[in-house]
């Protein structure tokens, strides 16, 4: 599976290519694919290379999505909950 992250271009440096910022880190990639992409529009960025230019809601939404991936990844497995039960706060174990 292929994943594209939304990035934000912040400059364009020549030689095609373009410093974007993906959720705060910054970093140079081709826009070979999207020549016509400037300070301030959003791509999706695929192993260095800006694929496809997207509009400012598309990539917030797809940016949020993201988020809620990682989190529901990051939470704890409820079904790895300990077994211990604490007693009456004495520190015992049943």
């Amino acid at each position: 599976m292929c994943l594209a992250i939304p990035a934000q271009v912040v400059a364009t440096l020549g030689d095609g290519l373009a410093r974007v910022d993906i959720s705060g880190v910054r970093r140079d990639v081709s826009i070979a694919f999207t020549p016509d992409a400037q300070a301030g529009d959003w791509v999706l960025v695929h192993v260095g290379f800006a694929l496809a230019r997207i509009d400012e809601e598309e990539a917030r939404a797809t940016l949020d999505l993201l988020a809620e991936a990682i989190a529901a990844e990051l939470a704890p497995d409820p079904s790895e909950a300990s077994d211990t039960v604490l007693l009456g706060g004495s520190g015992a174990r049943a």
